[in-house]
């Protein structure tokens, strides 16, 4: 990408399962010169919590954080500035790069609803180019849309079916009602005689234990079937390369797709979803994607029986890494991502 290559890019990103890192990895390989930051001085569970709930009583870890880095970077000059989400990053900081920087392009990705995040809304000002995963968010407050992305490696997987000795497999974090829908999804997969693998995780027990006094979906989870560990992608890859279908089931309120939606597709295995708005995708083929009402599941029995109907290349590319890095930096994709959208929508 011409317009990456030999660019000086500063990069700060919430930590999300080591994507951060892979977006970082990916801009070097094409040559950008990258700076990169966590945008939480910490990523204990403490801080994450005092971050999202109360951010004022963190206000000078931040801050002290903050200044660090403005010191590091004072004496270089950057293209491009990319923030994905920023829920630490303080406005003062924002002003501090453009007056470092004066013909910096400040980019800015989100891939949490607005609605979840209302603080992140305030910094959007400060950036030139602004994308969002959500396609209501774009709407409502005029941010281009982009949805997320996959890596190669699940890429990789599409040619290895030998060994699918897993009917549907979910791995995913505890949160909301997945837990209920979840074990909903496994007792009628059971009842179809389907061999299931289900992978419930949480980020720290004190933690899950606050969420769960006051969350009333969280309070039926069953904490034998909870681990506090998070698989690898390379743990995930393998679970993916036995099974014929994954489970996705997304936050009730959002409509974006999940990261996963985009690794399972691209791992040419079927994807079993809560997400309706999946059909405006340019990949929604309903034998490779099955939709589940999270409050009335049903399962097809014949869904399983087929083979997974390969993507088209072009679409496939639109769904990469590759293709999410040219749209934040080279040129937007609101347009093509957008005339997939039902007129009914």
């Amino acid at each position: 990408m011409k317009n990456i290559k030999g660019k000086k890019v500063l990069f700060l990103a919430v930590r999300f399962f080591q994507y951060e890192k892979a977006i970082a990895q990916r801009l070097s390989e094409l040559g950008a010169e990258v700076d990169f930051y966590d945008e939480r001085p910490s990523n204990s569970n403490f801080a994450k919590g005092v971050i999202r709930f109360n951010k004022k009583i963190y206000q000078s870890i931040i801050n002290r954080y903050y200044r660090s880095i403005i010191d590091e970077i004072q004496n270089k000059k950057y293209d491009y500035f990319l923030l994905i989400k920023g829920e630490a990053v303080p406005a003062y900081f924002l002003e501090k790069v453009r007056l470092l920087n004066p013909e910096i392009e400040m980019i800015y990705y989100n891939f949490d609803p607005l609605k979840e995040y209302p603080v992140l809304i305030s910094n959007l000002k400060y950036f030139d180019k602004k994308f969002t995963f959500e396609r209501n968010d774009a709407l409502r407050y005029g941010l281009s849309f982009r949805p997320l992305f996959y890596l190669n490696e699940y890429k990789h997987l599409a040619s290895d079916i030998s060994d699918l000795n897993y009917d549907i497999i979910f791995i995913g974090s505890a949160h909301t009602d997945r837990y209920i829908v979840g074990e909903n999804v496994r007792s009628i997969a059971e009842k179809l005689k389907l061999k299931c693998f289900f992978y419930y995780y949480a980020m720290g027990r004190i933690a899950f234990r606050l969420r769960k006094i006051v969350d009333k979906e969280l309070k039926q989870f069953d904490n034998k079937k909870l681990s506090f560990t998070t698989l690898s992608h390379h743990e995930i890859i393998d679970y993916y390369r036995r099974a014929k279908s994954v489970l996705d089931i997304n936050k009730p309120f959002q409509d974006g797709l999940t990261i996963r939606t985009f690794e399972v597709l691209a791992s040419g295995r079927k994807l079993i979803t809560t997400n309706s708005d999946i059909t405006n995708y340019p990949f929604y083929n309903p034998n490779n994607i099955f939709i589940i009402d999270r409050t009335h599941i049903k399962l097809d029995r014949d869904f399983f029986n087929s083979e997974f109907e390969k993507i088209e290349d072009e679409v496939l590319y639109m769904m990469s890494l590759d293709s999410f890095i040219e749209c934040l930096f080279v040129k937007d994709q609101n347009e093509y991502w957008n005339s997939f959208v039902k007129n009914n929508k």
